[in-house]
């Protein structure tokens, strides 16, 4: 399996968070099984146009969570289901990452949480 990573220079998330995150849902998604490899910093900044420092950064911050080991001879793989987090778990990670974003943005409360609605309601609707 491969990993697919896109960073939008537009969305406001800072391009380290783009690819963390997508490289979680990954794994979580079982898109990324238990000892793939992941591209070797230099490759994946490369085709990311990143510089390297960002996508080592992303890395570090994958392998103090838990979710990759990195060693010279193998480079940096997927760990075990037992190391991840449980889904609530990356449900309030989320939750708390998206709080702090709208918070950023000096949105309201009630506009965030009606935000997130819409966003779930367009995941239900039929594609146009």
């Amino acid at each position: 399996m491969s990993l697919r990573v896109v960073v939008d220079a537009e969305s406001g998330v800072p391009p380290w968070r783009q690819v963390h995150d997508q490289i979680v849902r990954a794994i979580t998604t079982g898109s990324l099984a238990r000892d793939a490899r992941l591209p070797p910093i230099r490759q994946l900044s490369r085709d990311l146009g990143l510089a390297s420092g960002t996508v080592a950064r992303v890395y570090r911050e994958l392998e103090a969570a838990g979710w990759v080991t990195t060693a010279r001879a193998r480079g940096t793989v997927v760990t075990g289901p037992a190391e991840r987090p449980d889904p609530g778990t990356l449900l309030r990670n989320a939750a708390a990452d998206y709080a702090r974003h709208s918070r950023e943005l000096g949105v309201a409360p009630d506009e965030a949480v009606d935000a997130v609605r819409v966003a779930l309601a367009s995941l239900d609707a039929p594609p146009q």
